[in-house]
């Protein structure tokens, strides 16, 4: 089905009118819409709809919810943030853990929390966060041994864990307890979140199975461990330079305008699982793909080697970031091919008309990263690896809305600056000294659905490449 939409640019004087398509997503199962092919090969069914359609509408059991397909119009839904106000079957679902955080808060909520985090996120502040990351990056490579094999995913989320505490937790003990916490909850927090946004009745997760019951437990204790963090910050009162000293003290114009404790709690879990999950997450598909393509490897060895030599140091550090100019062509590459955020969801705070379709109130929109970075008709040859197709001349060519990895309009990630130098520096690091290779048969585990999509357990063997 063609339908068309009347479409206005802002800043210009024309208006036009486009058509896009619509279609209902084949292989819909009777009373359970398409529940199971979410749950059982996700990446692919959402990969293969935007060839159905600009606009697909898929159920998730009895609910009907529209994939924005086609970039303008996930540009539509980024940037009208009051009528595609976050919510749907992720966010109703990732509330219970982060409440009203800064990604999953109503638009109405979300000015004023961006407003106070802001000053957290200062470009001044960022050196110092830069350094933390340095440390970490160094004590964590300094355990590597050549020759025995490690499992990266793990390893890289108890770095970028480590990285995310220190500049959250001044206090080591405070930053120590956080952390076993945190590393033991997040993998069945963020296994738990995804069942739960895609199954097909609510009630299921009311249910007294092993998986629900370990889910609450780790829900729980994620709570009480930050909730009582917060009420040492509260009664210390000292601004330690970290991310939650400038949470506590955060004030908008007057004592009665500071964040609440459970505002606190809420952005503390935010940044906690969108600095750990996302950014490990990323890294670890980048080592993937440098096995993978020898020469794109080569590549990124034979630039660091340059910039060192520039700079004169040892080991890529800080001041080096900004150099890794094709380093960070091939992170945006990988980004494309696989978003740590691969499927988002909104929903509709009123009557609404998308790609022509109208769409009522309270009506779930979805759009995915991943399907859009998979798209033959935005991405030439999109399963090849390249880096150049984010060198400037050619990036310009890529329409608003095709790469969503941070989001867009107001709502894109406050944390976006901070998680691609971080994830820069890390990869340079790891490249400088090592060469990463699978296990024998090792391969990452994409069928496993989650909230963030990264490798699964994947053991990896390093292999020195300078002392």
């Amino acid at each position: 089905m063609t339908t068309s939409e009347t479409v206005a640019r802002p800043g210009r004087d024309q208006v036009r009118t486009r058509s896009y398509t619509f279609a209902v997503a084949d292989g819909r199962v009777p009373g359970l819409g398409h529940a199971p092919a979410l749950m059982r090969r996700p990446l692919d069914f959402l990969a293969g709809l935007p060839a159905q359609g600009d606009l697909v509408e898929i159920s998730l059991g009895p609910r009907r919810a529209y994939l924005a397909c086609h970039p303008d119009l996930v540009n539509e839904v980024l940037v009208r943030t009051r009528v595609y106000d976050k919510g749907g079957p992720l966010f109703d679902k990732v509330r219970l853990l982060i409440g009203d955080g800064l990604v999953s808060a109503p638009w109405e909520v979300h000015r004023r929390l961006r407003r106070l985090m802001q000053p957290a996120f200062h470009h001044g502040r960022l050196d110092g966060y830069l350094q933390l990351m340095a440390e970490e990056i160094d004590r964590v490579l300094s355990t590597w041994r050549a020759g025995q094999a490690i499992d990266v995913n793990e390893a890289l989320h108890s770095l970028t864990l480590r990285i995310t505490a220190r500049t959250m937790f001044a206090t080591d003990v405070a930053e120590s307890r956080i952390l076993n916490e945190v590393a033991a909850c997040m993998p069945i927090i963020m296994r738990g979140v995804y069942q739960r946004t895609v199954a097909p009745v609510d009630w299921w997760e009311k249910l007294p199975l092993p998986g629900n019951r370990r889910f609450d437990q780790v829900r729980a204790r994620m709570l009480a461990v930050i909730g009582e963090t917060i009420e040492l910050q509260r009664r210390d009162g000292t601004d330690h330079g970290d991310l939650l000293s400038i949470l506590v003290a955060a004030r908008d114009g007057d004592e009665a305008a500071r964040l609440s404790d459970a505002e606190v709690f809420d952005q503390v879990m935010t940044l906690l699982i969108g600095g750990t999950e996302t950014t490990a997450n990323a890294i670890g598909w980048v080592l993937h793909v440098l096995a993978q393509n020898p020469p794109v490897e080569a590549a990124v060895h034979a630039e660091i080697a340059g910039v060192l030599e520039r700079s004169g140091g040892d080991t890529p550090g800080v001041a080096d970031i900004a150099a890794f100019d094709y380093t960070g062509r091939v992170l945006q590459e990988t980004l494309r091919l696989y978003p740590p955020a691969w499927v988002l969801t909104r929903v509709t705070t009123q009557d609404t008309d998308l790609g022509g379709r109208h769409l009522p109130r309270g009506s779930i929109v979805l759009y995915s990263p991943y399907a859009m970075g998979h798209s033959g008709a935005l991405f030439a040859d999109p399963e090849r690896f390249d880096p150049d197709r984010w060198l400037p001349a050619r990036a310009r060519e890529i329409p608003p809305g095709a790469f969503t990895v941070f989001g867009g309009g107001s709502r894109k990630c406050i944390g976006d600056t901070f998680g691609l130098a971080e994830a820069t520096l890390t990869i340079a690091n790891i490249a400088h000294r090592f060469w990463l290779r699978p296990v024998p048969g090792a391969r990452p585990h994409t069928a496993i659905p989650r909230a963030s999509l990264g490798t699964g357990p994947y053991p990896m063997v390093p292999w020195l490449r300078r002392p």
